[in-house]
């Protein structure tokens, strides 16, 4: 006879079981599925808290036991994925999260203020288990929090869904995104010898819910030629080593995942397929590559503009927004424009000064001048995400005193005295029927129009990933390491290489430790999120920028410290501001070593440098627009500093 507490363990899994398989005869292949692993999940995770319970951890041979029980547990965890990551993403990271602490929500701030959120499940079990002195109650926590999660699985809202084919279009385009940034690069896996193991794993259960839904929605099949190459992937993934830093992750995604999500999106476009889900916020349909800049949206370039579409009128909007940004017009004292601390030679940044000078002259300002290139694809804008949208963060930068030092009100009145300006935003108020007269907000959509339209070019990386072209034998060992031994994708997402990561509604900030000099003898001052969400985790976290053009953008980190690529990976490689004996307590990048030879580092360093981008940068306006005031027509285009 088994004992209560055992019976108990048995019992509930048992009874849940039979509960979710009363109706087993009018569910479908896919339906049976689902519930079959959801089961099989449930139990495992109640028999792993219960041996939690019992364990004695002051013997190395329990620690070792519940490890090997939670790695089990996740190769029966990744065969849930495809659903779990789309049905429920917060319930997810409490399963299988990576991060102990998370502010950013589940849809960005656009729509509400972070909340603290603490991590559980399986990745932080097995981090925590790694410690000296490990408390029972606190690994409990863990589990216990991620079994709770796990029921939402077997909640009526979700397990409905199952019954429409639509759902798992999208789903399992959300799969493959992460199959190309995610799954390879040990985000969420602290065991680097088993990410390829898992990843084989899924890749080969995942088939079976393939055909578990082609038997279930017969008129919706999945292509069968998304099928055959998706065989090919498993055969070369099964190939591979299972050492993550030997996997060819170039080959995996160029010739497998790439392609079968154009597959997918085409699907998803031939049947009509719809969503309702706000996993599926940013992604378009549009784009049939994951390389494609139009992957998703974060940002609204056009502003007031939303709704224009003609090209004529687009191009109207873009050609007054190069001028305004030229135009010193926009400051106090007409000296300074958006050219002169964005660059559009120096790919729209400050390649000059470490950190541009004050609008007084006296002192420099406090950060580096980030590229506006690609900054649209940042929810969050601004370093230490200030803004939500592009419009605000200019706005904010012309009225700022340290910057432009203006005043909303005479920056239109300014610019409407001169009869270029006055006649083109006057004409384009059509477009703005909500508005009776021209205001800060027109100006400024015109300005993030003209230059967010730089950020439309591929760069060579993007070519070979599109094309039939091969990257470089170096290129392709450096990003090879860049996903594996340098861990740099595990905050740099493909496909824009910035903290943007699938389902890309979400910016993540990270701390470094940066420091003040390249001696090493202070952290840096500057508490970046910190001052918009004043919490332990946010002191000194900046928001994970793109490295599209970085060999370009010199000097690096917030406040320029660092003048070279070779420096920055160099830091990174020894392990951060901690790693040099600062005191960054809450530091995310890890403190050990990765260690990187001399020859990995300029591999990384070539991968990085194809990401620069084949812009066709244009030339300054040769005159501005005149102002009836004439005190101010000797402006100088570009601005004096």
């Amino acid at each position: 006879m088994l004992s209560k507490p055992l019976a108990v363990l048995f019992f509930v899994p048992l009874l849940i079981f039979v509960m979710a398989f009363k109706t087993v005869d009018t569910q479908t292949a896919y339906q049976k599925l689902y519930y079959q692993q959801f089961e099989q999940l449930n139990f495992n995770h109640t028999k792993i808290v219960s041996e939690i319970k019992v364990a004695d951890f002051n013997l190395q041979k329990n620690i070792h036991d519940i490890k090997q029980q939670i790695k089990n547990y996740r190769h029966n965890l990744k065969t849930f994925d495809i659903w779990m990551r789309y049905f429920e993403p917060v319930a997810y990271k409490k399963i299988n999260g990576p991060l102990p602490v998370e502010w950013e929500t589940e849809v960005n701030e656009k729509f509400e203020k972070p909340y603290k959120r603490l991590g559980a499940g399986f990745t932080l079990g097995l981090l925590y288990l790694e410690e000296n002195n490990i408390n029972k109650d606190t690994l409990l926590r863990f589990f216990t929090q991620s079994q709770q999660a796990l029921q939402v699985y077997n909640h009526d809202s979700i397990t409905n869904r199952l019954a429409d084919y639509q759902h798992f279009l999208f789903a399992n385009r959300l799969y493959l995104l992460n199959l190309a940034a995610i799954y390879t690069t040990g985000f969420e896996c602290s065991d680097t010898a088993a990410i390829i193991p898992e990843l084989k794993h899924m890749l080969g259960f995942t088939k079976q819910i393939y055909t578990a839904y082609n038997q279930t929605f017969s008129t919706k099949k999945i292509p069968d030629e998304y099928l055959k190459l998706y065989d090919e992937m498993v055969k070369f993934t099964n190939a591979q080593p299972n050492l993550y830093t030997h996997f060819n992750h170039y080959l995996f995604i160029k010739k497998y995942v790439n392609l079968l999500f154009k597959i997918n999106q085409t699907w998803i476009n031939t049947t009509k397929a719809s969503t309702k889900s706000m996993i599926d916020y940013s992604l378009t349909k549009t784009s049939t590559s994951i390389f494609d800049k139009n992957l998703y949206r974060a940002q609204n370039p056009k502003g007031v503009f939303l709704r224009v579409a003609e090209k004529k009128d687009l191009e109207v909007i873009k050609n007054i927004g190069k001028l305004l940004f030229y135009d010193p017009i926009l400051s106090a004292n007409n000296q300074r424009s958006c050219a002169s601390c964005h660059n559009p030679t120096q790919f729209f940044t400050d390649t000059t000064f470490k950190t541009h000078p004050h609008f007084s002259k006296a002192v420099s300002l406090s950060r580096n001048t980030p590229s506006l290139i690609n900054v649209a694809a940042n929810h969050l804008i601004m370093l230490d995400g200030k803004h939500i949208s592009l419009q605000n963060q200019a706005k904010d930068v012309i009225t700022n005193a340290n910057e432009m030092a203006s005043d909303a009100k005479e920056v239109v009145e300014k610019v409407m005295n001169c009869k270029t300006y006055n006649k083109t935003f006057t004409q384009l108020l059509k477009h703005t029927p909500q508005e009776t007269s021209v205001t800060f907000e027109h100006i400024v959509s015109a300005i993030t129009l003209y230059y967010n339209s730089f950020s439309a070019y591929d760069s060579p990386f993007d070519v070979a990933m599109n094309t039939q072209t091969e990257a470089s034998e170096t290129v392709i060992k450096g990003f090879n390491l860049f996903m594996s031994k340098a861990q740099c994708a595990t905050c740099h997402f493909v496909p824009q290489f910035n903290g943007v990561k699938p389902p890309y509604t979400n910016s993540e900030f990270e701390v470094l430790g940066t420091p003040a000099d390249k001696n090493y003898k202070n952290l840096s001052q500057d508490l970046g999120r910190y001052t918009q969400n004043a919490a332990l985790e946010t002191k000194n976290a900046f928001r994970t920028g793109s490295l599209r053009n970085s060999a370009k953008t010199k000097p690096y980190m917030h406040n320029g410290v660092f003048d070279t690529l070779e420096e920055v990976i160099a830091f990174y490689n020894t392990g951060g501001g901690a790693a040099h004996g600062l005191s960054v307590d809450n530091q995310t990048l890890s403190s050990d070593s990765l260690p990187l030879t001399t020859k990995e580092i300029y591999q990384i360093k070539t991968f990085i440098e194809s990401l620069t981008e084949n812009i066709a940068f244009d030339s300054a306006p040769k005159t501005l627009p005149k102002s009836a005031q004439k005190a101010i027509n000797n402006r100088k285009i570009g601005g004096e500093y």
